[in-house]
């Protein structure tokens, strides 16, 4: 019997992140979801696709413990794939305030978030798979807005360029390697998620760039988060990806 492929995707309860699992649910893979809540509709589908899933309610603000947990479930004996894929895709926008007025717990949180889980969560992916002769990959689903500054967003911005340079180091690192994993930092585009509710809900004295959102929704441009999935997993089964380690589905 074959073995199937691996996808361990963060943030997969709600927006984009569901719907990449919901296309990820297929008979040859086996799928692990790292979320806060898990997802009914999501288990009812896999039964459905006989499609081996595991969700985890883990708070990624606590990446120490989601990491140390990701360990050890790859090391466990007898774990057989295909091949194994790590999709950073969790993300959160604290309050749209400027740096000088922003809470600071609630920009620490954003950070642990947007930033230090993706980043302990690929090494743990790499560490523990290290050995492993079948391709790995990790996928980190970055923003647009790591690579344009924006007032009000100093946390988010930072987190996603971040994101960003230590997916560059990665690569470089990953290429030295024998069987190095394939890694890409992407930006998705623009999406019409509970961030952009956020974005166009904020205080305009404060955000003077929440007209440029609006418009946006108004002219439809936003991807339903189906879409935008689509555009991720193809760009993810490219022959080139990890070419280019900072990368935009928009080309």
């Amino acid at each position: 019997m074959s073995h199937p492929h691996l996808y361990i995707l963060t943030g997969a309860s709600r927006g984009m992140g569901l719907a990449i699992g919901q296309q990820l649910l297929q008979p040859d893979h086996a799928l692990l979801c790292i979320a806060r809540q898990t997802n009914a509709s999501l288990a009812a589908q896999a039964q459905r696709m006989a499609c081996p899933l595991e969700q985890w309610p883990l708070d990624l603000a606590h990446s120490c413990e989601a990491t140390a947990k990701l360990r050890r479930w790859l090391e466990r004996p007898g774990a057989r794939y295909a091949s194994a894929t790590l999709i950073n895709n969790a993300g959160m926008i604290p309050a749209i305030t400027p740096l000088s007025a922003a809470d600071p717990d609630a920009l620490a949180q954003a950070l642990r978030v947007d930033l230090e889980a993706p980043l302990l969560l690929s090494a743990a992916f790499l560490g523990a798979t290290e050995g492993w002769t079948v391709p790995r990959r990790v996928l980190n689903i970055s923003s647009g807005l790591g690579r344009r500054p924006m007032a009000s967003q100093a946390a988010y911005c930072a987190a996603k360029a971040g994101m960003d340079h230590y997916t560059r180091c990665l690569a470089l690192e990953e290429a030295r390697k024998p069987n190095g994993a394939r890694v890409c930092s992407l930006a998705p585009g623009v999406i019409d998620t509970d961030m952009q509710v956020q974005l166009r809900s904020a205080d305009g004295a404060a955000f003077p760039d929440r007209d440029r959102f609006e418009q946006l929704k108004s002219d439809g441009q936003l991807d339903i988060p189906e879409a935008a999935a689509r555009k991720v997993l193809a760009y993810l089964n490219r022959v080139d990806f990890g070419n280019e380690p900072v990368a935009d589905v928009r080309g």
